[in-house]
């Protein structure tokens, strides 16, 4: 009778949890192949930190750059402002190197070997991994500063970004033909999120925007209070962005449309402009406040769980939910692991480098990249 009990309660505390993560939240041991780890860009990821995180090996570009890391069967891939691609693997080998010979911001997102990447001159490539040569290319009128996605509906998969061109661009993801376009009202600064067929993206005319990938056709859409000079992150059916005067809500989402919204946090000063993706997990969403705060928000009361201080300006970085714990990164180089419930500081490192890029999470490992193109990958000790 206890353990029929036990079970009965166990049952009802996972079926409480309206905003349980799905499975897509998930990674591969060796695999973190987008920007914020899955489609959804919620960076959630179900794996456990090290008790005790040591510095396994560092290894140095030589070259600034402002993207994230991407790994791909434990070797790990991002591009300089200079277009050069570096390939490190999980020994801190150079594996790979490529020049695209044209600056890069945007972080890459790797599928089957081919690594997509969009570039300031206007261009997305398609590179293989395999054969170190462009696949494709395709031109749009203006800079590409996110990272692109791929929506998958019918066994067919579409390469999904913005430009500064004002358009959101689906592409076909083995040729590069266009599929369709949508012209929004300004730049498109941040990275789509998808769910389904479905793409969200906010721009700089401070619209977000719901679109079906397979038509071109925006099937819903919401004007917010300030421009969004970043991404949503979606978990379940519900979404969570921030504006850039600080204000971060939460959209509700059904087929396409968006069922219902609200905010959750309104700005405290008057500069606390949001530029970070939130980070989400099953009962809190994590955003920072102004300058030196992270806060964590209750999902289901819209309460502030706790705000820690952080040792630093946060930048551009994003925080990443690995089960009971955070990563967080800040501008002033400091990498901190703290309880996700309370805040607490578990561990901290200095790099003595700038940070802007988010942290990318594999099994047993955990890689952080600086402006000055230095690698730092932590593991157990």
């Amino acid at each position: 009778m206890n353990r029929l009990i036990c079970i009965g309660l166990i049952l009802i505390t996972f079926l409480a949890c309206k905003h349980q993560p799905e499975g897509e939240a998930s990674v591969d041991d060796l695999n973190w192949k987008l920007f914020r780890g899955n489609p959804r860009l919620n960076g959630y990821v179900e794996k456990y930190l090290p008790e005790k995180p040591a510095l396994l090996w560092t290894y140095k570009g030589g070259k600034r750059t402002v993207s994230s890391p991407v790994i791909d069967n434990g070797t790990t891939y991002w591009c300089d402002r200079k277009g050069q691609i570096n390939g490190v693997d999980i020994n801190g080998k150079l594996s790979f190197s490529y020049a695209l010979n044209t600056p890069v911001e945007a972080t890459p997102m790797i599928h089957d070997s081919i690594l997509y990447i969009g570039r300031i001159d206007g261009y997305l490539t398609a590179l293989s991994l395999a054969d170190k040569d462009t696949v494709w290319n395709y031109e749009t009128l203006g800079q590409i500063s996110a990272s692109p996605n791929m929506a998958r509906f019918k066994n067919k998969s579409n390469i999904c970004f913005g430009s500064y061109d004002n358009y959101f661009y689906c592409l076909d993801h083995e040729n590069g033909q266009l599929i369709n376009k949508f012209e929004s009202g300004y730049y498109i600064n941040g990275a789509a999120a998808v769910k389904g067929k479905h793409v969200l993206f906010g721009g700089c005319d401070a619209w977000l925007r719901i679109m079906n990938c397979q038509t071109g056709i925006p099937s819903d859409s919401l004007l917010l209070d300030a421009y969004l000079p970043t991404s949503p992150a979606i978990m379940g059916k519900y979404a969570y962005v921030g504006d850039y005067t600080g204000n971060v809500y939460e959209i509700i989402l059904s087929d396409g449309k968006i069922e219902g919204s609200k905010k959750i946090r309104e700005p405290e000063t008057d500069n606390e402009s949001f530029v970070s993706i939130p980070a989400v997990s099953c009962k809190s969403v994590y955003v920072y406040a102004g300058d030196r705060h992270l806060l964590s928000i209750d999902r289901e009361t819209g309460k502030t769980n706790f705000k820690y201080m952080l040792k630093g300006n946060v930048g551009d970085s994003a925080p990443v939910v690995c089960r009971n714990k955070l990563i967080v990164c800040t501008k002033d180089g400091i990498v901190s692991i703290l309880d996700n419930k309370t805040g607490e500081l578990l561990w901290e490192y200095d790099t003595g480098e700038q940070i802007v890029a988010s942290p990318a999470v594999i099994s047993d490992h955990f890689m952080i990249l600086t402006t000055k193109g230095t690698l730092f990958c932590f593991g157990a000790q």
